[in-house]
């Protein structure tokens, strides 16, 4: 059996026109112009209207979405959807201050997590654009780095608001 490539055009008798946008070892993923995407079996009945076997890189579209995401998370400034632990969600965090004259204030536990987390995701960036720093000497690099781990560590303490323990934060290790 020929395997179609990426971008092969085809006729579908159910669906109609399509375009193949990823291939399994068991399904073609076919956009077809009036249905969307489906998935129909390799050897499923079709006319071939353009066979891009050997024209086109075999890389599907998840691998370049997954691709893109792991560079915007490594290089930007972007936050990704970190959850809050269940028993925080809805609560609050109430400081008070010694003197009883003076008002307390209420944060929202959901907003300073939030926070917590940009905080996180810019220390990365700054990792990243320090590690990637050209001008800076290695010795530098080094020295940068164990103030960048000694941050992480100073931030585990809010580790108890985080769903995913490997979200959490991590200094340096005790081994």
């Amino acid at each position: 059996m020929n395997i179609l490539g990426i971008a092969s055009r085809i006729k579908h008798p159910k669906f109609g026109l399509g375009v193949v946008t990823n291939v399994t070892a068991t399904e073609y993923w076919v956009t077809f112009l009036e249905n969307g995407l489906e998935t129909i079996a390799l050897n499923d009945d079709f006319e071939i209207i353009e066979n891009c076997q050997d024209e086109v890189d075999t890389i599907s579209l998840y691998e370049v979405e997954r691709s893109l995401r792991s560079i915007l998370k490594k290089w930007s400034d972007v936050s990704e959807i970190v959850p809050l632990g269940n028993k925080w969600k809805g609560g609050k965090i109430i400081l008070n201050p010694k003197d009883t004259n003076l008002s307390s204030k209420e944060i929202p536990i959901d907003t300073f997590f939030h926070k917590i987390v940009m905080l996180r995701d810019r220390i990365r960036v700054m990792e990243q654009k320090i590690n990637s720093n050209k001008n800076i000497a290695d010795q530098d690099k080094v020295d940068l780095q164990q103030y960048i781990t000694r941050m992480y560590g100073s931030l585990t303490t809010f580790n108890v608001l985080f769903k995913d323990t490997e979200q959490q934060f991590k200094g340096a290790s005790s081994k």
